[in-house]
């Protein structure tokens, strides 16, 4: 049976196109978007599901630090652009990435997002943290990943084994968005926080999230 799954009150701003012909509509904030799914997602946490599911719902929730361009019909590594991330660049070897990070970008709760909050998802992810995830289904992605590290609040060094120059379009995934470090991994399951231009809150305990 089908069940409507998430509702989504906008948060930033939609842009809607009409046609080809038409010219876009100003962004507007407010609204909400309503999406339907075949199933259920046992939770709202991208990291702690294996399908799109619930990453398909959750994508307007979260930022990637870069994403596939939308545009471009077929991903490939030259079709990743910026997301939380201004920019990127290799060391020489390959075997260390760092990304500058945007200023001024907000949690839903208000809280700042910096370079920490990418640096704990990640040690998350590869089980390195106190704070751990429930269920963990990409932390092999990440074998190659020695550790993470920061440089103040807007700059972040990703540290490989061995070069590995697809880690990047991992990180572009819609399985890879980064997490607030200052709320729990459990809480993420029920009433995620994010800065995308969509906000979640919760209505119902079964399937209903608005």
């Amino acid at each position: 049976m089908k069940r409507p799954l998430p509702v989504l009150a906008a948060a930033g701003s939609l842009l809607v196109t009409l046609s080809a012909a038409d010219v876009a509509l100003a962004q507007r904030p407010g609204g909400i978007l309503k999406m339907y799914d075949p199933d259920s997602p046992a939770s709202m946490s991208i990291h702690e599901e294996g399908t799109y599911v619930a990453e398909r719902p959750m994508m307007g929730v979260f930022n990637n630090l870069v994403m596939f361009d939308q545009h471009v019909k077929q991903n490939s590594l030259n079709s990743i652009v910026p997301d939380l991330a201004t920019s990127w660049s290799w060391n020489e070897d390959g075997t260390e990435l760092t990304f500058r990070l945007r200023r001024g970008v907000r949690w839903h709760d208000g809280q700042p997002f910096t370079a920490n909050d990418v640096q704990c998802t990640w040690d998350m992810l590869v089980g390195r943290s106190t704070a751990k995830f429930r269920i963990n289904p990409r932390r092999s992605w990440y074998w190659n990943l020695d550790r993470v590290t920061t440089n103040g609040d807007y700059e972040v060094t990703f540290h490989l084994r061995q070069p590995q120059p697809a880690l990047i379009a991992l990180l572009a995934s819609g399985y890879s968005p980064a997490y607030p470090c200052h709320v729990p991994p459990q809480d993420m399951r029920q009433h995620p926080i994010g800065t995308g231009p969509f906000k979640s809150s919760h209505k119902s305990p079964t399937s209903r999230f608005g």
